[in-house]
């Protein structure tokens, strides 16, 4: 029998899914073994929209707080200094590179991965766009950091990962985290941006109870 499928669309960048991260992820672990899922990058700092940290508009560090405040998941003070130096780039593409690369070969550990790159930028301050973030965080899934890089800037990672970008775009989903729950052909919006555990648990029953 087909199962469903629970798509989950974030970016390493986005800090609404960093709030939403540890809400997503015990959903996947209590869900996991009668729903398939799936997590995607959705691209969001890609081309005129990537540059420094601290270019980034007052209203969006602003926003920072709102995000503790709505999930109770703080971010760091190494975050706040990365933030005031100002310097760190921003760009969505090597987080995406990634993930492809941890869901290739560990894809059940694809969604504590993606967990964790967010944690590496806005719990230990880590530069989002650098390779080497990337390679710590694959070292707690036993992978060589080394290597980890290496395969992240495989030519077959980059145009999975633009194919990636498109399909969200395709989709119409322009915000994140948005969540996707396909039964067989049909398609429902189970969360659009950050919401409580009970919310998506409630969303689900009702999904649930239409199909």
């Amino acid at each position: 029998m087909e199962r469903p499928v629970v798509y989950y669309v974030f970016d390493v960048l986005c800090s609404w899914c960093y709030g939403f991260s540890e809400t997503m992820h015990q959903f996947h672990e209590d869900h996991k073994d009668s729903i398939d899922f799936r997590i995607m990058s959705g691209g969001m700092v890609l081309g005129e929209r990537e540059g420094a940290i601290g270019d980034l508009p007052d209203a969006v560090k602003e926003g920072f707080k709102r995000v503790e405040e709505m999930s109770g998941r703080p971010f760091s003070a190494a975050f706040y200094e990365m933030l005031d130096k100002g310097e760190a780039q921003l760009s969505s593409l090597p987080g995406a590179l990634a993930l492809a690369t941890l869901r290739t070969y560990q894809p059940d550990n694809a969604m504590a991965f993606a967990k964790r790159m967010q944690e590496a930028f806005y719990q230990e301050g880590l530069p989002p766009a650098q390779a080497a973030t990337y390679g710590h965080c694959a070292e707690d899934f036993g992978m060589n950091s080394e290597d980890f890089m290496k395969l992240m800037v495989d030519k077959e990672r980059l145009e999975l990962v633009q194919k990636e970008f498109e399909v969200v775009k395709q989709w119409g989903i322009t915000g994140f985290p948005t969540v996707v729950y396909q039964d067989k052909d049909k398609a429902y919006l189970l969360a659009r941006g950050y919401v409580s555990r009970e919310q998506l648990d409630e969303n689900l029953k009702k999904i649930q109870e239409l199909v």
